[in-house]
């Protein structure tokens, strides 16, 4: 599984443009084979700072949608950032659920 993360500031007078843009990226994942989940999240504290996530169920779907038309329309959304986005993506070689809550207290501390 992969977790890919891009988080960037965009100028007020681009917002709009921006979410219309991440919107189109977001409903292009939902249709596409291998997207487990995309979300459009910005900050709390800054609403300047915008991001995307995505997790995708392989490396060859997550290559296919950044080969997309619409990918590259992100791309280029990048470009009218304010500062360098964070673009990261992460392997995600194990998931647990309730049995590490359990385990964690079950332990005497």
């Amino acid at each position: 599984m992969i977790l890919a993360t891009i988080r960037m500031a965009i100028p007020p007078q681009k917002r709009s443009e921006a979410l219309k843009i991440l919107r189109s990226v977001k409903e292009l994942c939902r249709d596409n084979p291998g997207c487990f989940s995309c979300h459009i999240y910005r900050n709390l504290h800054d609403n300047k700072v915008l991001v995307l996530e995505e997790v995708w169920q392989t490396e060859e779907d997550l290559n296919f949608h950044l080969r997309s038309e619409e990918y590259r329309h992100l791309l280029l959304l990048l470009e009218l950032a304010l500062k360098q986005p964070e673009i990261r993506f992460d392997t995600i070689s194990c998931t647990t659920g309730i049995e590490t809550i359990e385990k964690a207290r079950s332990r005497p501390r």
